[in-house]
């Protein structure tokens, strides 16, 4: 018996009939296995699930032991980001377009899941980021990062002065629209966009990649996965700049000022069907060369 006995369920905001179909299958999936069901408020709210079993994220954590989101990459990126604390496993339903992060598709529920609950899965730990900033007058939260941290100007008009430093040591100063410090995980994300390098999600590194450099030898970097990254905000950007963790925005800033970038205590939890080939998710997500494997020589051949 696998001992995912209590799922959490977390839909994704959409209104479209697939989001309310795809969780009505799953439902009926899951109770037919004799699991207890959780829900988050949108989840719910689209099933009419009793009162007692809809939770906020924070409190399904603690009584989750799996959780399956209903959604796209953005799906899971919110569910990363308030269930890793609480170490809690996930599996992504697709129903967005390219589904890095959530790869069951919606057709193969009942044999994907029923599969996953037989112990048939493999677990992957992804690494997660802690971002917080200072200025002269306060010093912020933190917030998490699943992808990425990003330091960028808001202002379309003006590029911003920025000073790196790794594990305490100068690297650079740069004039740009900003910086990109991106995990495996989002490596296929905006900093691939950037010209970021692809990361197996099995590294222990992470990439600074610069967006829109002025400078053309200013090249992205890849460092040890635990390294700490400090960015200097240039004084006279004052007003210039936001952080933005994962696409959302966390604050402004006000020079002068430091973001500070660290290792997360604890990983993202994902899990896969056995036999999980990112290589395949790759060719199928970035449109590369789909067709036949090179041909094998011959028999015989020399």
């Amino acid at each position: 018996m696998s001992k995912f006995e209590t799922i959490g369920i977390i839909g994704k905001q959409d209104e479209a009939p697939k989001v309310w179909e795809t969780l009505d299958c799953l439902v009926k999936c899951l109770r037919a296995s004799r699991r207890m069901i959780l829900f988050d408020p949108v989840s719910g709210a689209k099933i009419a699930a009793p009162k007692e079993h809809i939770l906020g994220l924070r409190e399904m954590g603690l009584r989750c032991s799996l959780a399956i989101v209903v959604g796209g990459d953005g799906t899971m990126l919110h569910a990363a980001r308030a269930l890793a604390k609480h170490q809690i496993p996930l599996v992504g339903i697709n129903l967005g377009r390219l589904g890095f992060l959530a790869d069951v598709l919606p057709k193969e529920i009942k044999t994907s899941i029923g599969r996953i609950l037989a112990g048939e899965y493999e677990e992957e730990p992804r690494q997660m980021l802690t971002v917080r900033t200072s200025n002269e007058e306060q010093e912020s939260g933190e917030y998490l990062a699943l992808n990425e941290v990003v330091v960028h100007r808001w202002n379309p008009a003006r590029i911003i002065e920025l000073e790196i430093y790794i594990a305490g040591v100068f690297v650079n100063a740069q004039r740009a629209d900003g910086i990109i410090v991106t995990t495996p995980t989002g490596s296929t994300a905006y900093a691939l966009s950037g010209g970021g390098p692809l990361l197996h999600p099995a590294l222990d590194a992470l990439a600074v990649v610069p967006i829109c450099p002025h400078t053309l030898s200013n090249r992205p970097l890849v460092v040890a996965g635990n390294s700490p990254i400090e960015i200097r905000i240039g004084a006279d950007d004052r007003d210039q700049v936001k952080v933005t963790c994962d696409g959302l925005t966390a604050l402004n800033l006000k020079p002068p000022a430091q973001v500070f970038i660290d290792q997360a205590p604890w990983p993202a939890r994902l899990l896969h069907l056995a036999g999980h080939d990112h290589y395949k998710i790759l060719r199928a997500k970035l449109g590369w060369g789909g067709g036949p494997p090179p041909c094998q020589p011959s028999p015989g051949a020399s």
